[in-house]
């Protein structure tokens, strides 16, 4: 089963929404705009239900089959946030908003889900249920999180769940995936090192914060070195040094460090944790000083089941004839609460040889268009068929 020939038709008018939700980019959960876009079409193509204001700007919509008589239940969700980057692509459909751009391709995963929700719509061809989800606020908000909290998957009986992602530098069109964990936990921490400052000619007078701190960026990088299991994958990354003085000759009172810590598994999650907040305590106390470390749990890691991952690259091999197994990412993606919840999997689809994301020059490739739907139809088609 190739590329369904509806979607190679439909590839300039899903093109033509793609640009259009790219030149006007959303932040977070101000989807406003880009939500009532996705509720408007949804609405034209006729689907059973659809419903706005979940997780505070998030969409939802029902398409019944030819029959329901299977009792499925099938979640398919795009992302439909921008990123405060200035875009620099210099495209005719560039963000006509200063300060936000669709730099992640969620414009391309907003159009394709429309895209295969069209379809879906016209045809029917399945014994069940899918329910469409565009979510809001995918980077940095937890978006997804919030539309669970609302009950989404209760709600709508919801008992699988689909999520992809482009990928740049993979050839367009083609799918990797794997089982188990596949984005990491994205945790950050927030430390202050509070000594005694003055003058930097008398520093035997002053509780020295800068040494303090430099102290403990080198002492936190033992975390992953010498705490971890070198098998284990984790990141723990210290991306902000700021004192409270900016003279040159003042020993700071305080010292502010922010950093990020990446996981796989949640016991490297709570040793990363643990070891951060003592390795910081240890270090103050040596140097004769306090601190105060503030820990806070972000995206969960995201782990595809084993089940629906088979299946998603079953159905992504009859699409394009291949699925390759996709690398560990170190990368978060707040489709973990939806997984938490239902049983599911992740894909990536390829970009070709584009910007990466995140990249003021990145542009989704809308030739991945036909491929992308073609992968959300047939996980109906195959999952549900029509006896």
């Amino acid at each position: 089963m190739p590329v369904k020939n509806r979607f190679a038709e439909m590839q300039a008018e899903i093109t033509e929404w793609r640009r259009d939700i790219h030149a006007h980019p959303e932040i977070l959960f101000d989807t406003n705009r880009t939500a009532a876009l996705v509720a408007a079409r949804l609405q034209d193509f006729g689907c059973d239900e659809v419903v706005t204001g979940i997780g505070r700007t998030g969409v939802v919509a029902v398409i019944r089959g030819k029959s329901t008589g299977s009792g499925r239940v099938i979640g398919l969700r795009a992302d439909m946030d921008a990123l405060p980057i200035h875009e620099a692509t210099g495209l005719g459909y560039a963000s006509k908003t200063e300060g936000a751009m669709h730099a992640c391709g969620h414009d391309g995963h907003t159009a394709m889900l429309l895209g295969a929700a069209k379809y879906l719509a016209e045809t029917r061809n399945f014994d069940g249920t899918v329910v469409v989800i565009f979510q809001p606020a995918e980077e940095g908000g937890g978006g997804g999180k919030e539309m669970c909290d609302d009950g989404m998957m209760a709600r709508w009986g919801i008992q699988e769940v689909y999520g992809m992602h482009n990928w740049p530098g993979q050839p367009v069109g083609s799918f990797a995936i794997r089982p188990g964990a596949f984005f990491a936990a994205t945790d950050t921490f927030d430390i202050t090192f509070e000594g005694k400052g003055g003058h930097a000619a008398k520093p035997h007078e002053t509780v020295d914060t800068t040494v303090m701190a430099a102290q403990a960026v080198l002492a936190l990088q033992t975390v992953a070195s010498r705490n971890a299991d070198p098998v284990d994958q984790i990141v723990v990354s210290v991306t902000s040094f700021e004192t409270s003085s900016k003279a040159f000759n003042v020993i700071p009172q305080k010292v502010h460090l922010r950093g990020t810590v990446r996981t796989m598994s949640h016991t490297m999650r709570d040793l990363a944790e643990t070891r951060i907040k003592e390795v910081c305590t240890g270090v103050a106390a040596t140097f004769g000083g306090v601190v105060a470390v503030d820990y806070d749990r972000g995206y969960p890691v995201m782990v595809n089941t084993p089940e629906q991952t088979a299946f998603a690259a079953e159905v992504a091999r009859s699409v394009s004839g291949a699925c390759a197994e996709a690398p560990l990412v170190m990368g978060g993606e707040d489709f973990a609460f939806m997984l938490e919840e239902r049983p599911g999997a992740y894909i990536l689809v390829g970009n070709g040889d584009t910007a990466m994301v995140h990249h003021p020059e990145y542009d989704f490739n809308d030739e991945a268009i036909p491929a992308g739907c073609s992968w959300w139809a047939e996980i109906v088609e195959q999952r549900m068929p029509v006896a």
